[in-house]
């Protein structure tokens, strides 16, 4: 999927996600600044009433007397689910950033989000390679991107300086090989923009290491099993973005 999406008036939208399932509320606009509010004594209640209708949600922050910052919200990337079988559950999946001095209070809704855990980019690699936690092919992309930044600083004006860029929405089309899973992204030399894949898998009867051998121009998640997943990037980013570093896993420490 080419070109990149603009940021849009869906930050309200965003925004409403955040309260409802985490339970915390963006940094507050307010005269004079205050810290973001404690969730109000119904949150349960303000939930169901959102989801039934987010005409409630400002009628929520009427309540609070504050406004989420939504302008603190940074795009970051765009993932749609790839084909994987039949009727199989997809989603269209974006990825929000926001740069906060502080951790703030979580009260998870249970239903989207059950629990909350902060950690470094590193700390979340080991986590899941120790099998600790599972992401999804796209978080661990991503998280690999964050390890680029060496503070929060860096990030926070990356994400000023390219706020206009907009970003790439990304189909990742399936490779199944003898010994596991290839994901190609845009830009990879085996990536086909052919309609055809939006609901059809790629098949070979090769191994990951063999098709690796045979090509160079790699945007990629080659995967082994679910806690080994490998990174491999030689195409350069577009609109001012980073991609991740390649990053391939030491079979001694699986």
């Amino acid at each position: 999927m080419s070109g990149p999406l603009r940021p849009g008036p869906s930050s309200w939208r965003r925004a409403a996600t955040v309260v409802l399932a985490a339970g915390w509320t963006l940094p507050v606009v307010a005269a004079p600044p205050r810290p973001p509010p404690a969730p109000p004594p119904a949150l349960a209640d303000w939930r169901a009433r959102v989801r039934r209708d987010p005409q409630h949600f400002l009628r929520l922050c009427a309540h609070l007397d504050c406004t989420p910052d939504i302008w603190a919200l940074h795009d970051w990337s765009a993932w749609l689910t790839p084909f994987m079988q039949r009727r199989g559950r997809r989603f269209e999946t974006t990825f929000f950033l926001c740069c906060l001095c502080e951790p703030p209070p979580v009260f998870p809704d249970l239903v989207e989000v059950v629990d909350c855990q902060w950690s470094s980019p590193s700390e979340a690699t080991e986590s899941f390679i120790s099998k600790e936690i599972w992401l999804a092919p796209p978080q661990f992309y991503e998280i690999r991107r964050l390890e680029q930044f060496a503070s929060l600083s860096d990030l926070h004006k990356f994400c000023l300086d390219r706020e206009l860029e907009g970003v790439e929405r990304w189909l990742p089309i399936t490779l199944l090989t003898a010994d596991g899973t290839i994901q190609l992204l845009p830009g990879d030399e085996m990536y086909l923009e052919d309609s055809n894949y939006l609901e059809n898998l790629m098949s070979t009867e090769k191994k990951n290491a063999e098709i690796m051998k045979e090509g160079k121009k790699f945007h990629r998640i080659v995967m082994y099993n679910r806690h080994d997943y490998n990174i491999h990037v030689t195409v350069q980013s577009k609109y001012k973005h980073v991609y991740p570093k390649n990053y391939v896993v030491s079979k001694s420490r699986l």
